[in-house]
């Protein structure tokens, strides 16, 4: 039967080998009873001693030792001889004395048997040395197989493990690489719907700016030949007045108490280009986003001093038109048009009135 040991976590110990002396001394002591009890029951015999033969047999040993030889028979006893009858003799003679009776020589008895208890022990005691010592290798070797065993079955699991955890980090950095690939995916997908939109919004704002540009070109030049016109009206309407004014003067219907004769008007007299000139240039410059929805036709007065260069020296403010942001409006244009326009000799009136209606501005 096999014994197991529980090893794990202990080192291997050899178990230690039984002591012998004891065992010596216990067999020497025995067999020395045994010869002293045979010599005494041997001496104490006067016949033949029936021999009497035992065995004993041990379950424990497997094989037991052949048995000892039957004894030699005992050899029988030789018959006696007959006594010879004596031979007649004369009476007087004495009788010779009969001869000696013979006696039956002794039957020789076998020399007793050496005991053998002591070597069959002997053999036992060394037979179970024997399969101690087998069933111990085989301990050793069943716990070394054990252990074999044990260690394969430990190396078997820490390359599972190793296996596993190698299985592990291998699927981690796979799903890790697929995650930077899907985000660098997804990053350049945003990346270039942000360059597309970033396009659209500037092709949109190109476009809207040409637009807007077109618009602003084609508004300036409708306003160009809204103002080209309106000025090209205003010196019409100047140059009409100042025939008017000049045809007034010459027939002298223009100033009660007048003798009739241009000589004896004592007017300034204004060249009427010149002075269309003037009210164009002040015109383009004028700038009035106030309310023009207002009834009659507001009138402003300036008196403007200006070097003989054109340059304006200073613009005074005669009669409000009574909306003083239409005022201001005016008098930023006349500032704005300085230097004004000069006369076809290339003089200029020093002093100048400046009369300006709103509605005349549109």
């Amino acid at each position: 039967m096999t014994t197991k040991h529980d090893t794990a976590g202990s080192p291997y110990r050899v178990p230690p080998e039984p002591k012998r002396w004891p065992s010596i001394s216990l067999a020497v002591g025995v067999h020395a009873l045994l010869l002293a009890f045979l010599y005494i029951g041997v001496s104490w015999q006067t016949t033949a001693p029936i021999q009497v033969e035992a065995e004993v047999w041990d379950m424990k040993v497997q094989s037991a030792a052949p048995p000892p030889p039957p004894p030699a028979p005992e050899p029988e006893p030789e018959p006696e001889p007959e006594p010879t009858p004596p031979a007649p003799t004369p009476r007087a003679a004495e009788p010779p004395p009969p001869p000696p009776v013979a006696k039956p020589e002794p039957v020789a008895k076998p020399a007793p048997k050496t005991p053998d208890i002591a070597l069959e022990r002997e053999k036992k005691r060394k037979e179970e040395l024997k399969r101690k010592q087998a069933q111990e290798e085989e301990d050793r070797l069943e716990r070394e197989r054990e252990l074999a065993e044990q260690k394969r079955a430990d190396e078997k699991k820490a390359k599972a493990l190793a296996d596993k955890q190698e299985r592990q980090r291998e699927e981690k950095e796979r799903k890790l690489a697929e995650q930077k690939e899907r985000e660098a995916a997804e990053k350049k997908e945003q990346l270039a719907k942000q360059e597309q939109a970033r396009k659209e919004e500037a092709e949109k704002k190109k476009a809207d700016k040409e637009k807007a540009e077109k618009l602003a070109k084609e508004k300036a030049a409708k306003d160009k030949a809204a103002k080209e016109k309106a000025e090209a009206d205003q010196l019409a309407k100047l140059a009409k007045l100042s025939r008017d004014a000049e045809t007034k003067r010459i027939t002298g219907s223009g100033n009660p108490g007048s003798t009739g004769s241009a000589e004896k008007s004592t007017a300034p007299r204004l060249d009427a280009g010149y002075q269309a000139a003037i009210a164009a240039k002040i015109k383009s410059n004028a700038n009035y986003a106030g309310n023009t929805d207002v009834p009659g036709n507001p009138t402003v007065s300036f008196k403007v001093e200006q070097l003989p260069t054109g340059e304006v020296v200073s613009v005074r403010k005669v009669k409000s038109s009574g909306i003083p942001e239409f005022d201001d409006a005016v008098e930023r244009s006349i500032n704005k048009s300085s230097p004004l326009p000069k006369k076809k000799d290339g003089t200029v009136e020093r002093s100048l009135s400046v009369n300006f209606h709103m509605k005349d501005l549109n």
